[in-house]
């Protein structure tokens, strides 16, 4: 809300979507309602919202609890209803951002690597692969001799 001053700092999860993901427990009251209250910098961040509740019922009984959104989110909140006063339910909201650096930046999903680092990795460790397979490898500037062989280039002691 107040990018000139403030950072706002997220983790973050893998999405192509550049998805936010919000999470916490509620009970609801005893007409079976809860108003989950999120930051205040939740709407101008996000758009898009998916909702996803779970009720928390470890009494193992042959009932079954229902819980349902009854107001999207609206001023940073929204309320859920179960169909059992003083329930549990394990909610989680998601939004997409729409800050003016995301809107800016969208996340291109799947692109082609330049022809110079195709062939190449970013962490060829990871590939079972020499770190003279990593994009943007230097040698160490006092690096020994170069050869090649069969077209590849080596860098050798």
């Amino acid at each position: 809300l107040d990018p000139a001053n403030k950072y706002l700092r997220h983790s973050f999860v893998e999405s192509p979507d550049m998805m936010n993901v919000y999470n916490g427990n509620a009970t609801t009251d005893v007409k079976g309602y809860a108003t989950i209250t999120l930051p205040d910098w939740f709407e101008p961040l996000n758009k898009d919202f998916r909702y996803q509740l779970t009720i928390i019922d470890t009494g193992d009984t042959a009932d079954f609890v229902q819980a349902k959104v009854v107001r999207e989110v609206e001023n940073n909140q929204f309320t859920i209803r179960t169909s059992r006063p003083a329930a549990r339910v394990s909610w989680q909201v998601t939004g997409i951002r729409q800050d003016a650096w995301a809107n800016a930046h969208r996340i291109v999903v799947e692109e082609l690597k330049p022809v110079g680092e195709r062939g190449k990795y970013l962490t060829p460790e990871l590939y079972d692969s020499p770190r003279e397979m990593g994009i943007g490898y230097m040698p160490p500037p006092d690096a020994l001799k170069r050869t090649s062989e069969n077209g590849m280039n080596y860098v050798v002691p």
